[in-house]
């Protein structure tokens, strides 16, 4: 059985990854911010509207314990999943964990290249961005770093750097 959870912060490319992994498996791919919209018919943005990021982060720890249980998966996180309640540990007892980690420049230039709405980000200016990236990461990384597995992917700018990054993957977690 595969079960591998991708964290992260926003932009780190956990759901490109996340799919290119999927299928190098033959396994389904799932988004979770994906799953939260398609059972709730609303987006993360009109969630966190509605009921703010308490809220939200309540919906998200109970939606990550239904998906999570599915076998033969690969999930992708939201960038704050890890953060709360005891969802990291939960992932780890249940899962391969992989932090795809990457430099703040990188995160901030993928988000600005990025079309989604991210509710955390938006109306911020670049210098804002950059400082939010900067100290949300200093306030992440203590969890994204319990992950069983961490790859660097400052460099995901192509397909063969996508696929580079799987077949690392992989070779880490021996599958």
């Amino acid at each position: 059985m595969v079960r591998i959870i991708l964290v992260g912060f926003m932009g780190s490319g956990k759901t490109t990854v996340g799919k290119a992994l999927a299928a190098s498996l033959g396994v389904p791919f799932y988004d979770l911010d994906w799953y939260i919209t398609e059972r709730y018919h609303r987006t993360v943005k009109q969630i966190f509207d509605e009921r703010g990021e308490e809220g939200f982060r309540d919906l998200e720890q109970r939606m990550l314990h239904e998906v999570a249980e599915f076998e033969n998966i690969v999930l992708s996180c939201g960038g704050g999943t890890p953060c709360f309640f005891d969802n990291m540990d939960y992932m780890n007892s249940l899962a391969d964990t992989v932090y795809l980690k990457a430099e703040p420049e990188v995160l901030a230039m993928h988000l600005r290249m990025g079309k989604g709405v991210r509710p955390l980000i938006l109306g911020k200016t670049p210098e804002e961005l950059d400082a939010y990236i900067r100290e949300a990461l200093v306030e992440r990384e203590p969890f994204y770093s319990k992950a069983k597995y961490t790859l660097d992917v400052s460099l995901l700018e192509n397909f063969t750097k996508i696929q580079e990054s799987v077949r690392l993957i992989r070779e880490q977690i021996n599958i």
